[in-house]
Order: C-alpha cells, then sequence, then structure tokens
C-alpha cells in the first residue's frame, strides 16, 4: 500500500503531470501524421528529456509511445495510409469499412479497442510486478548476460526472409558499442588515432540519425504529398458499447500484445498478426476479414496497444529493451544513475510505480482527448511531407549538437542518416543496430564481472536461471533450425518437378 501511494504521490506532480499530457497529446498528433512515427519524435525529444527528473522524462516518452498508436489508426481508417507502422493491419478492415460510409464506425471502434488493450497490458504489469520483484534479485551477471544474448538472437530471428542482414546489422551495433575507451583496461579500441572517437560513438547520435534525420531525407527525397481526410461525423463513445460485443476477440487480442511485448523482437507486428489470425478462424463471418469486420479492426489495435505496458517488463526487471523505443528509454534510466534491473524494484520502486499510473492516466487522457478532437486531427493529417522533412531534419540536427555542442556528433549523425535512408530504400532493417549497440554493452558488461567468478564454461549455466536461459537459446536456435529445414523439403519437390519437365523439353 505504501508504495502505491508513493506512486501516487509521484504521478500527481505538476510537471509529471504536464509533461504526461504533452507526451499523451503530442504522441497522438504524431501518430496521425503519416511519415513521422513515435520512434522519429522520441529520437528528438530524448536530448531535452536528460535534463529533467527520471519521472518526469520517462512519462513523457512514455506519453509519445503510447498513444501514437491511437493517432495512427485515424490515418489508417480514413484514407488508408498508417500514421504509424503498427497500424498497417488496422487499414486491412479500417478503411474498408470507410468506404462503406462507416468512418465513424470504425474510428471509434479503433479507439474503444486500442483503450481496452492498453488498459489490459497495464492491469498485467501492475500483477506482475511483486513476481518481478521477487526474481529479479535472482538474476546475476551471467543471467543478464544469457537474457540479453538471447534478446540478440530473438531480434535477428524475428526478421523472417532478413535474418543474416539483421545478424549483420546486430554485429555492426555491437561493433559500434565497442568503439573508444575500454572503460577497464583505458586503452583505445577501434578510434584509428581519430581523437573524436575516443569518446566513443553516442547511441543517442546514432538513433537520431538512423531514425529520424533518415526519415528526413526520405520525406525530402519522395514526390511532395497532402494527404486529404474527411471529416467524421457522430459520437466517438458509441464503438464502446460495441466492442463490448467483441469482448471475447479484444481480451485474447490484447493477451497476445502483452505475451508477445514481453518477449525482446516480436514487438507489435507478431501480436498484431497472431491475434488477427485467431479473430479471423475463431469469427463466425470469416469472409469479412479484409472487407470490413470490426473482428479484424479490433483484434488489430487491441494487440498493438496492449504491446508498450508489456515491453516495460525486461526492461524494468533486467534492463534489457526488447526494441528501439525502449532502447531509447533506457539512455534516460542510465543519465541519471538508475539502472533498471534487479536493484531497481528495491531501491526506486516508488518511480516503479509512478510509472504504472503514468501508463493508466496516458491511456485516459488520450481516450478523453480523441472524443473531442478527431476532426481536428483530420486537418493536421494534410500536412505536406516536404515540409514535415525539413522540420524533422532542423528538430533532429537541433537535438544532436544540444547533447554536447559538438558539430562532429551532427556529421556522424548525417552519416548514419544517409545509411538510414540506404537500409529503407532497401528495406532492410533498423532496429538490430540499436538494440545491437544497446544489448552488446550490457552483455560485454556482465560477461566481464561474471568470468572471474568462472573456472570452466559450465560454471556459466551452473545455476538454475542461467540453465534455464541456455536451454531456452538452444531451443529457439534448435526450432528455427527445424523450420529452415521444413521449408527447404518444401521447395526441394517443386524444384524437383521443373528440373524434370526441362529435362523432358
Amino acid at each position: 500500500m505504501e508504495n502505491l501511494l508513493a506512486g501516487l504521490e509521484m504521478l500527481a506532480r505538476w510537471d509529471v503531470l504536464v509533461a504526461l499530457i504533452i507526451g499523451s497529446i503530442g504522441g497522438v498528433i504524431i501518430g496521425a501524421i503519416p511519415g513521422v512515427g513515435p520512434a522519429v519524435a522520441i529520437a528528438i525529444l530524448l536530448p531535452a528529456t536528460f535534463g529533467l527528473d527520471p519521472i518526469v522524462g520517462l512519462t513523457m516518452l512514455l506519453g509519445i509511445y503510447g498513444s501514437s498508436m491511437y493517432g495512427g489508426a485515424i490515418p489508417a481508417v480514413l484514407i488508408n495510409t498508417p500514421g504509424t507502422a503498427v497500424n498497417a493491419l488496422t487499414s486491412y478492415d479500417g478503411y474498408p469499412m470507410t468506404q462503406k460510409g462507416e468512418a465513424h464506425r470504425a474510428v471509434s471502434l479503433a479507439y474503444s479497442a486500442s483503450f481496452w488493450g492498453g488498459i489490459f497490458g497495464i492491469l498485467c504489469l501492475i500483477l506482475l510486478s511483486p513476481v518481478l520483484a521477487l526474481i529479479a534479485p535472482m538474476f546475476g551477471s551471467r543471467e543478464i548476460f544469457l537474457a540479453a544474448t538471447l534478446g540478440i538472437i530473438l531480434v535477428i530471428l524475428a526478421h523472417r526472409g532478413q535474418i543474416f542482414a539483421a545478424g549483420f546489422l546486430a554485429m555492426f551495433g555491437i561493433f559500434l558499442q565497442t568503439v573508444g575507451l575500454d572503460a577497464v583496461t583505458y586503452t583505445q579500441r577501434y578510434t584509428f588515432e581519430f581523437s573524436f572517437l575516443s569518446s566513443g560513438i553516442n547511441l543517442i547520435v546514432v538513433v537520431l540519425g538512423l531514425f529520424a534525420l533518415s526519415q528526413a531525407f526520405f520525406l525530402l527525397t519522395g514526390p511532395d504529398s497532402s494527404p486529404d481526410a474527411k471529416p467524421v461525423s457522430g459520437r466517438m463513445s458509441a464503438g464502446l458499447k460495441e466492442l463490448l460485443g467483441h469482448k471475447r476477440v479484444a481480451t485474447v487480442a490484447a493477451g497476445f500484445g502483452v505475451i508477445l511485448g514481453m518477449i525482446p523482437g516480436t514487438g507489435e507486428f507478431t501480436a498484431q498478426f497472431m491475434s488477427y489470425t485467431y479473430a479471423q478462424k475463431t469469427s463466425k463471418h470469416p469472409e469479412r476479414f479484409g472487407k470490413g469486420s470490426p473482428e479484424g479492426l479490433i483484434a488489430s489495435e487491441a494487440a498493438n496497444n496492449a504491446v508498450p505496458a508489456a515491453a516495460m517488463i525486461p526492461l524494468l526487471a533486467l534492463g534489457i529493451p526488447g526494441e528501439a523505443l525502449t532502447a531509447m528509454m533506457l539512455s534516460v534510466f542510465y543519465v541519471h544513475n538508475v539502472i533498471p534491473g534487479p536493484q531497481l524494484f528495491q531501491n526506486n520502486i516508488d518511480l516503479v510505480y509512478g510509472l504504472y499510473f503514468a501508463l493508466i492516466a496516458l491511456n485516459i487522457i488520450v481516450m478523453i482527448f480523441l472524443l473531442f478532437s478527431t476532426n481536428l486531427l483530420t486537418k493536421i493529417i494534410r500536412v505536406p511531407t516536404r515540409f514535415l522533412g525539413v522540420m524533422i531534419l532542423l528538430l533532429s540536427f537541433v537535438g544532436v549538437y544540444s547533447l554536447r555542442n559538438s558539430l562532429t556528433d551532427c556529421m556522424i549523425s548525417a552519416g548514419f542518416g544517409v545509411l538510414g535512408l540506404i537500409l529503407k530504400r532497401l528495406n532492410l532493417p533498423i532496429v538490430p543496430i540499436i538494440l545491437g549497440m544497446v544489448l552488446g554493452g550490457i552483455m560485454e558488461v556482465k560477461l566481464r564481472s561474471a568470468l572471474p567468478r568462472l573456472k570452466t564454461p559450465l560454471d556459466m549455466i551452473d545455476r538454475p536461471i542461467s540453465f534455464i536461459l541456455f536451454a531456452i537459446i538452444l531451443i529457439v536456435l534448435a526450432l528455427h533450425v527445424r523450420t529452415l529445414i521444413k521449408e527447404w523439403r518444401a521447395h526441394q519437390p517443386a524444384e524437383d518437378h521443373d528440373m524434370h519437365d526441362s529435362q523432358l523439353r
């Protein structure tokens, strides 16, 4: 009870409330504008949060993270253009409903499903917190090293069809975090006698380059356009009543979001497709999916909005981010010397509960805001893409320069911006680079800490949790190899048949 009261007291601070309102409403607006997205916004705001209290900075970033998906559903439903990448599946059924003249129904259902998914995910997180508090102290250096290794593996394997590229980019991220002065031996690593590399490559500089500047370059080099969204008439609260008729689909979809949100490298996309597939297979009218099914819309939005709260579980309990946005939030913890992991639940439990209540409050604020401002947001959607690109470019360079007042950082970030643009043009993933930098740093520190206490390599897995994590790594790799063998065998008969036909000719 004392922890709950401490969390509520922290949330009641005026600066926390202001950060929460700015983050929540700002996240909706950012999500509603196609071409921006939460990653770009968080990357730009990240340097500004370093001067704030941890709870204030994290609340603002969480507000953007959790609310952007609400806003992203608006253009997905109205103009078939997802505001954020994770709203892509929303357009499958949302836009056909708009074409049928049911835009109001689709938008209100998307809001209601998002709200249910968000609250469900937070409640699961709060219920799991006592378990986390008990388990977290059992994680020593070797356990966290193995958990980080598992995270890297899952991130790579999550990119089906691009595993080699994802693995190479993750290794590139691990390499980037080794550049600079070694904190233990005080030797230069991969600096090549360039003095500006002695302090290493700053994670935020890379984040701003890969996400913000690359998106600015992408918008500026593409055709200029101004999407046109028609106003929506009707009560936005009507979707809450209809959602009750599909509470099974909404609950299962939110459950998928929670479970997969806790697993590094999976996130919203996997949760969405699994929940959408479940909804279609268990529906009385599966033929309506993709043609304007309310169940499909609910499954998509409930799943992706349950993920943000669930993604905080590995971040808070182990200090291991599951995707790029939580990796950015991890840097806020580090700047203020608040280290997520086993000690957080013992020393800063009030901060943890403050974040829980902030997540609940942001969903309520966003829902109230959307009930009265949907038509205002349809006007914001019409912002020209070239103008957006110029604004992102300007704000990104301001953010990079403000870190250390360094033009060198601006040039490095611009270089990573060009790299990010190339990766986008080639349809290759960016996230593995960021997670490689973050998880690679954790792996190096924890491995160095564990090695003095190890006499043989088997000592790394001589404790129950470390052995379980090692077993999970082997199982994940074995299942992936099995999947590859099955796919190869499935293609082999077809190839043999084609070869036989060519010989007959």
